[in-house]
């Protein structure tokens, strides 16, 4: 099989397009050949060195395709997904095939295609785990979604208006979104702005995609009793007013999806198959590239962009 493999950390331009033998199956695990695998910012940031990958190493977390050895309950079964430990410990979706164990295994919504699927993994785990998991949204809540732009933020914000939430999307771009109120950060302070837009109360919830210099100010929009998920930051270490934060009996919870389980994956992508059907969560605007221009997808992923970039591994 082709596939693209790093032998070292670095930019993009240290993938190399490799032919491989195809994975070997052993107890427990089904080969899926890939159809479409999307590039995530964490897959240029593996490949940079940031989880510390165990090389050589095919990277690539979310993926879908067709099973086609390994069980005969899921053989000829599309599936979507992203695998526990791909692209780090395990070699990744970027390829034309990839073994996963069976109890990682969704089936793929059918109205979604291969290209429209392969986008859903990180952004939508991300999202899921940070409000329904970790926060416990709940219906009429209002949540701030900072990065809201971002394609954690797009996912986040169908997730909760489909939880019945109202979301202000706050960014330093003006990208579109989906929320209900959208705050342009540059030269606000956005704790204020949210304070205005909230009569002065704060929100219930604020989903922090970003960090960094705005973290204090994402807390600092919480109301009484409010809770925060990091789960990224531009910057490792943070400051806050601790006094401020006991006061306001705040609760910042972290969320890290490359700690899920198979099975945890999942679990979680058979209970967005609901929202993709009923129509509550709609798959990413794509630009498909074959395995060939790999290097130049990575390449987009890594400037940024609003569009997801899918590779096409069946492709030459």
């Amino acid at each position: 099989m082709r596939a693209l493999r790093f032998e070292r950390y670095g930019p993009p331009s240290v993938l190399q397009l490799q032919d491989m033998g195809v994975p070997e199956l052993t107890a427990g695990l089904v080969l899926i050949r890939v159809e479409a695998s999307a590039i995530n910012p964490s897959d240029v940031k593996n490949v940079a060195g940031a989880f510390h990958a165990t090389l050589p190493r095919v990277p690539g977390r979310d993926y879908a395709g067709t099973v086609v050895a390994g069980d005969d309950r899921w053989a000829g079964k599309q599936v979507w997904g992203s695998g526990s430990g791909f692209g780090v410990v395990h070699d990744g979706a970027h390829a034309q095939f990839v073994v996963a164990p069976i109890e990682g295994l969704s089936a793929k919504p059918s109205r979604l295609s291969m290209e429209q699927a392969a986008t859903v993994g990180v952004p939508y785990l991300a999202a899921w785990s940070s409000l329904v998991d970790a926060a416990g949204i709940q219906r009429g809540e209002t949540i701030l979604v900072n990065g809201v732009g971002g394609a954690v933020g797009h996912a986040a914000t169908q997730v909760a208006h489909w939880k019945g939430a109202k979301v202000i999307g706050a960014d330093v771009h003006d990208r579109p979104a989906d929320a209900d109120l959208f705050i342009n950060t540059t030269g606000k302070d956005l704790a204020t702005e949210v304070k205005s837009l909230t009569r002065g109360t704060g929100v219930d919830l604020v989903l922090d995609c970003v960090g960094g210099p705005t973290f204090e100010s994402s807390l600092n929009s919480l109301r009484l009793r409010g809770r925060q998920v990091a789960i990224a930051s531009i910057k490792r270490r943070v400051e806050f007013d601790l006094v401020d934060f006991y006061h306001g009996e705040r609760r910042l919870i972290g969320v890290d999806t490359v700690k899920l389980t198979a099975a945890q994956i999942a679990a979680i992508m058979d209970r967005l198959v609901e929202g993709f059907d009923t129509g509550h969560l709609k798959p990413a605007s794509i630009t498909t590239w074959p395995l060939a221009k790999a290097i130049e997808a990575y390449t987009a992923v890594e400037k940024g962009s609003a569009t997801k970039h899918v590779l096409l591994p069946q492709q030459s």
